[in-house]
């Protein structure tokens, strides 16, 4: 038993910070992959060099292409271009599904048997992609999504209370972006509901801001958009699969049936291990919690729709 190998595609904000969590928490030897000349090799050297500092071993090398990517157990990926100004989603969309195409295919001949994270944006159709593209079976192919949603949930709920974020369970479902459905009902202070501890004023509040979280740092960054909690998002998955903790988090899984939704990629909570999602998790919800988790359905099957696969 050697040392589990991760490889992440895109050395980039999201990519490089990845990999700085994962080193740190001594998940593996890390693969970092860019078809930028120099960079991921740099950015993986810069690591090293903190390694003494940090007292972390595992080793992190940089590469152009995919032969040192080989037999990796775990590929988390997340290239493809940012929006730009001017540029429709759909735009973004065809762009985004040719990098996850190619990479996905170049990843899966030298990892056959790895399990795919995708944070690639739009999320839920870029892991629909990678499914496809790989032919992997859906437990080895996930999405990042649901665990930023609800971070972002918890730490307005911490912020709001001023208590500590480590007492707070928050549940977001569906597609990652506007019609993301935080629940209220499911989600916990210290295992008291949210709803006794706060005013229906003040969790849509929070509800409302968690669902442009996003927006409001890409408005503030204005040259690009979040990496520090992304990118700590997908190591929590990495982490829970690598080490085959079985945790239930809200990831991005592909359906067939479950919620009344079928063959797309949706945010739900699953329960997460080393053959990667091994069970989808069901909760019951209210007549209107279900007309929005239909709606955010609605708007993932348009988007992957539009793929011409």
């Amino acid at each position: 038993m050697g040392r589990k190998k991760i490889t992440i595609v895109g050395a980039g904000n999201v990519g490089a910070t990845a990999a700085h969590w994962a080193a740190e928490k001594e998940l593996g030897d890390i693969v970092l992959v860019d078809i930028v000349e120099g960079m991921p090799q740099g950015k993986a050297l810069d690591l090293m060099e903190s390694r003494p500092v940090e007292g972390f071993d595992v080793n992190i090398t940089g590469a152009n292409d995919y032969g040192e990517t080989s037999d990796s157990d775990l590929v988390i990926i997340t290239s493809g271009l940012p929006r730009k100004p001017g540029m429709s989603r759909d735009d973004l969309l065809q762009k985004n599904k040719e990098i996850v195409s190619s990479v996905t295919k170049s990843v899966v001949a030298q990892s056959p048997n790895c399990i795919i994270i995708v944070v690639s944006n739009p999320l839920d159709t870029m892991s629909y992609v990678a499914k496809a593209v790989s032919g992997f079976p859906k437990n080895r192919v996930v999405g990042m999504a649901g665990i930023l949603d609800s971070a972002r949930f918890r730490l307005f709920i911490a912020m709001e209370l001023n208590v500590s974020v480590e007492d707070i369970q928050a549940l977001v479902l569906g597609g990652h972006g506007d019609s993301m459905v935080p629940l209220p009902r499911y989600s916990t202070v210290g295992g008291i509901p949210l709803t006794q501890i706060l005013t229906e004023d003040k969790i849509n509040n929070i509800v409302g801001r968690t669902r442009k979280a996003g927006g409001e740092i890409v408005a503030l960054l204005k040259t690009g958009s979040a990496y520090y909690s992304p990118s700590a998002s997908a190591v929590q998955m990495a982490d829970a699969i690598l080490k085959d903790k079985k945790r239930i988090l809200p990831c991005c899984a592909y359906l067939e049936g479950e919620y009344g939704l079928d063959g797309i990629y949706f945010g739900v909570p699953v329960k997460l291990g080393s053959d990667g999602v091994e069970q989808v998790m069901e909760v019951s919800l209210t007549e209107e919690e279900s007309a929005l988790v239909q709606q955010s359905g609605k708007a993932v099957k348009e988007s992957i729709a539009s793929l011409k696969l």
